[in-house]
């Protein structure tokens, strides 16, 4: 019996390979197909079933493709709702044979109400391991608030309630030395506390775990779970939709967003329609010229989370800018979270761009020396553009906290005749949020180049702290 982890770190999300006997299932997969199916071919398994925990909200999933190329079954938990593809609605408690072992569903409700977990089982009957999806991480449980954008009856307390419910009566009585396998780690918009470890034992989670304390009641769980819950990104609520009717096989989108366009074709679309130029070159290369109105999402990043964080809807016509050969890897990144609209990329890049001599814009970035040294001559305003758990943990004194993750709330308080320097923690944020508000006509935001972690490098800014009432003496 064979389990492995693929672990895909720009959406913090861990897929499973199982195989026994010459047969093999793939737990949550993602859209690209193609290496799972490599994987079992080397191995000479066959791909039986194709588990999923839930619908998921921060991907979309292979799950149709890979049944499609494999004839696996899908198969999702009790409650499941109508799809536009065959599935398999298991019971709780149903079992399926993979070779020599079995893997026994369990329903546990409160992340979704369809989230099932799934235990493994041996050939000699012990119970291994535990694929919890997004119903219990590694030091966090999933945000119970997800389902109620596309199930309006639900309440992110009466989801609270139920994974209270199932983490106490399906997961905690299990064995302390089965492996736990979660759907995500750190990073991942799907939980608030997740550890940077991706696998750990459910002994050692009942003991670490705030969510699996014994002693505590439903109403302190469900207080717990919610408190510090900051809205999800905004196209979470899309991608749930195409995973639960369907979408174009991701072979299609790459053979679109691999489509190369001269710059005078590339120039027509920029002009003839309301696509968004995504230009995924590295921060300060795209600062000093890029086409006008791009928005600088760098591919050596958080990339699909940024791009749909910012752009959100899904069916937005895409332009592409990309360094020569990363243009596959662009366009498949895209189709991971459903950004399918894609019309094609810049054939030859910037540089054929400018040999046409077509007009061409840019950011000015400074270091943080050179922003301490404006510093003492004048004023200056300072926007912070991280996380506001980044922003509470240390900032610059009076540095304004504008979360790209926010920007439409964020942008509300920029004035675009005023002058302002933007900081991340290293500069991919910064420069995201540059571009993006240059796009909108705001012509005087300066970026920071190297962010939090320069300033502080340069001893040159009185650093301060959130403190929060009750820790003040």
């Amino acid at each position: 019996m064979k389990v492995e982890q693929i672990y895909t770190g720009c959406l913090a999300q861990g897929a499973y390979y199982i195989e026994s006997n010459g047969e093999a299932a793939i737990i949550d997969p993602l859209r690209e197909v193609a290496p799972y199916i490599e994987m079992a071919k080397q191995r000479n398994a066959k791909i039986k079933y194709v588990f999923e925990t839930h619908f998921h909200a921060d991907f979309v999933s292979g799950h149709i493709d890979l049944a499609k190329k494999t004839g696996a079954d899908i198969v999702y938990g009790p409650t499941t709702m109508k799809t536009g593809f065959d599935f398999i609605i298991a019971k709780d408690g149903q079992e399926f044979k993979l070779g020599n072992s079995t893997i026994k569903l369990l329903h546990t409700p409160g992340h979704t109400m369809e989230s099932s977990c799934y235990l493994l089982i041996d050939e000699n009957g012990k119970e291994t391991s535990l694929f919890t999806g997004d119903t219990l991480f590694i030091g966090d449980v999933g945000r119970p608030d997800l389902a109620q954008k596309v199930l309006s009856e639900l309440t992110q307390e009466k989801l609270a309630a139920h994974l209270y419910d199932s983490l106490r009566n399906k997961i905690m009585p299990l064995p302390d030395d089965i492996i736990v396998y979660p759907g995500h780690g750190a990073g991942s918009a799907c939980g608030k506390m997740m550890s940077d470890e991706t696998t750990d034992t459910l002994g050692h989670q009942k003991k670490a775990n705030y969510a699996l304390r014994e002693d505590m009641t439903q109403e302190e769980f469900v207080d717990a779970v919610l408190t510090g819950l900051t809205p999800p990104p905004g196209y979470f609520p899309q991608n749930v939709l195409l995973n639960i009717r369907g979408y174009e096989s991701i072979d299609e989108v790459i053979k679109k967003g691999t489509k190369a366009l001269t710059p005078s074709a590339f120039d027509i679309l920029v002009h003839s329609g309301n696509a968004i130029i995504i230009d995924t070159r590295e921060a300060q290369s795209f600062a000093k010229e890029f086409i006008p109105g791009s928005y600088n999402i760098g591919i050596d990043g958080s990339f699909a989370n940024w791009v749909g964080t910012t752009i959100i809807d899904v069916t937005k016509p895409l332009l592409l800018v990309i360094d020569k050969g990363r243009e596959e890897e662009v366009a498949t990144r895209l189709a991971r979270i459903g950004f399918d609209n894609l019309l094609g990329y810049l054939k030859g890049g910037i540089e054929a761009w400018k040999a046409e001599g077509k007009e061409l814009d840019s950011i000015k970035s400074i270091t943080a020396n050179e922003l301490a040294a404006i510093s003492k001559k004048e004023p200056v305003i300072i926007l912070d553009v991280r996380r506001n758990s980044e922003y509470n943990s240390e900032h610059i004194v009076d540095a304004e906290n504008t979360p790209l993750d926010y920007l439409t709330d964020s942008v509300k308080n920029i004035d675009p005749d005023k002058t302002y320097y933007a900081h991340c923690r290293s500069g991919y944020r910064s420069m995201v949020f540059a571009s993006i508000l240059r796009s909108k006509g705001y012509k005087n935001i300066i970026d920071v180049q190297g962010g939090m972690n320069a300033i502080k490098d340069s001893n040159k800014f009185k650093l301060t702290q959130y403190m929060a009432p009750s820790t003040l003496l």
